[in-house]
């Protein structure tokens, strides 16, 4: 089954691929899903992706084939005029963004009970690359509980789950769990997770050189450090603790 938000992109996709002969372009199904960046596109796209509705042709932009098409039961279920799905001027009116996939509305986060004292809860929301980039992923897979007093100060907290080895001077291994504050800001020095491209995360030491250029160091002479355009890189966050288990 699909989300109804996966379901809406979907139908937008086949349609517009129908009408142009070419897949829209992120931005225009942001406009069309309402949403306020193109991350949550990237999210909805993987997941159309893994239920086999859509294929990704490898090296090519704006290259999504549809494979197949909601059966009736969805369809029935997310029906929407066929002309909201086919501009992306006029979204339908059942779309509700939602910062992460699959995440309850805000005005019900409240009913989640408070965790003890001295205990941070963080939801664990995908993975991200210690080596090279990978998109992100960002649907909720877990509520952990970590404690405080290991924990450097900052929040609100979320949790991903390292993939790589680009880090491993630091420690950082591959399968850990990296506990992040989330910031859109960093200092030269700083290990955070970065968006390069609005497409892909990375764990990394952040370092800015002058005004024209951010360097994104691994810890691990294996790997090379990258440099980007300060355009190109968005700060999700800081590492706030690293934790494994055995």
């Amino acid at each position: 089954m699909l989300t109804r938000k996966q379901y809406q992109l979907l139908v937008f996709i086949d349609a517009r691929i129908q009408e142009t002969g070419i897949s829209p372009s992120f931005d225009e199904m942001k406009v069309a899903l309402s949403l306020k960046s193109k991350s949550g596109i990237h999210r909805l796209i993987m997941a159309l992706e893994e239920r086999g509705f859509i294929h990704r042709l490898p090296h090519r932009a704006r290259a999504l084939e549809v494979l197949k098409r909601p059966d009736r039961m969805e369809r029935d279920k997310y029906a929407a005029p066929a002309s909201a799905a086919a501009s992306p001027a006029t979204p339908a009116p059942s779309f509700r963004p939602s910062l992460v996939e699959g995440r309850k509305p805000a005005e019900k986060s409240a009913e989640r009970p408070l965790p003890p004292s001295g205990v941070i809860e963080a939801p664990l929301i995908g993975r991200v690359a210690a080596g090279v980039p990978i998109l992100a992923e960002s649907n909720i897979e877990a509520h952990l509980a970590f404690p405080a007093a290991m924990v450097r100060k900052g929040g609100p907290y979320y949790a991903l789950r390292v993939k790589g080895d680009s880090m491993i001077d630091m420690g950082i291994r591959d399968g850990d769990v990296a506990l992040i504050s989330s910031t859109d800001t960093a200092e030269t020095g700083d290990v955070v997770v970065a968006l390069v491209g609005e497409e892909e995360a990375t764990l990394k030491r952040f370092r800015r050189r002058g005004s024209g250029s951010i360097a994104l160091e691994p810890a691990n002479s294996a790997y090379e450090t990258q440099i980007y355009r300060p355009e190109q890189v968005a700060i999700q966050g800081k590492l706030a603790g690293i934790f494994r288990s055995y």
